[in-house]
């Protein structure tokens, strides 16, 4: 289980009080059930069988809340195999959210107005390719922190910003992934303290818009255009 900082000091809710990372041992369970319709007046509604799997920590350290989750899903749960696939499935539930985030707030799908339903699928197809492009850049800044960061940027980007976010020339090997997923959100309000928390995908989705505008410009006019002529 991951842990966590709470953002406030004076922050009481359980669910957001500070924890320590740790291995947690659970037991699993798995059955279907029905769910009762609610009441109505006026008619009569049919009752609703769903799966359901329960995941509860055994042995908690003392103080900690125990984790429980109580999952519902129309997925098969006849085998182990299908029900640690519900429970995989729950687990990426966090990186969905993020990903609807980068959609709705970075790309800003809810404000968009078009005339033509064509026009609207058009765009939500380029807008969950630039949200993919964010959220895998944010998560292999953090789970390959070592690999040349050409394995993701072009040259020109990565010159480009180092250029501007260290204030000399870029130097003559590439930088590590990690430190390019840095400067990238540098450009977007990231502070980047020698103990400070890997940025998240607000301020990438925000340095990489900067990025390609400093890289087309890099390869228009700047060194980059001396380099190829």
């Amino acid at each position: 289980m991951r842990g966590r900082e709470p953002k406030v000091a004076c922050e009481t809710r359980g669910r957001r009080q500070a924890r320590e990372s740790r291995q947690a041992r659970v037991e699993v369970r798995a059955c279907e059930v029905t769910l009762r319709a609610p009441h109505r007046s006026d008619r009569k509604l049919p009752d609703v069988t769903i799966n359901s799997v329960l995941v509860r920590e055994i042995d908690p350290p003392e103080g900690e809340e125990p984790i429980e989750w109580l999952l519902l899903t129309s997925l098969p749960i006849t085998t182990a195999e299908e029900v640690l696939r519900v429970i995989k499935m729950y687990c990426l539930r966090w990186m969905i959210e993020v990903f609807f985030r980068v959609l709705k707030q970075g790309c800003r799908i809810e404000w968009r107005r078009f005339e033509h339903l064509d026009r609207v699928t058009r765009f939500l197809a380029v807008a969950w390719l630039v949200s993919w492009r964010t959220l895998s850049v944010t998560r292999l800044g953090r789970d390959l922190p070592d690999r040349n960061c050409e394995a993701v940027f072009e040259a020109s980007e990565w010159k480009a910003v180092s250029q501007v976010t260290q204030k000399r020339p870029p130097p003559e090997t590439p930088p590590k992934l990690q430190e390019m997923v840095r400067m990238v959100a540098q450009l977007g309000g990231y502070i980047n303290r020698p103990r400070a928390d890997e940025p998240g995908s607000e301020t990438i989705w925000k340095g990489l818009q900067r990025m390609h505008d400093m890289a087309l410009c890099w390869d228009l006019f700047g060194p980059g255009d001396r380099e190829t002529s």
